[in-house]
């Protein structure tokens, strides 16, 4: 009902998502620690860079070499800024 109610989502698709984090909550709590964590290294990289800090390079950075382990791209994230610097 919350989904329905405060979503563009059609019915069809909050059932589905709902049944997903039923079955599957690890992949919903995998995506909301991904996300806090790339937003933390986003803060990082503004707070180092100030007015240097260009957050399409930031995303490039990001994505460019696919999924990796969060504690690996945390450290790779940190050598980007310092190269920056």
């Amino acid at each position: 009902d919350y989904m329905l109610a405060n979503s563009s989502m059609a019915k069809s698709d909050v059932i589905a998502e709902v049944e997903r984090y039923i079955a599957w909550p690890g992949q919903a709590l995998s995506y909301k620690l991904g996300e806090f964590k790339i937003k933390q290294l986003r803060d990082f990289a503004h707070q180092q860079l100030g007015e240097q800090f260009d957050i399409k390079a930031f995303h490039t950075q990001i994505l460019i070499d696919g999924a990796l382990p969060m504690p690996i791209l945390e450290q790779k994230i940190k050598r980007w800024v310092k190269s920056q610097q």
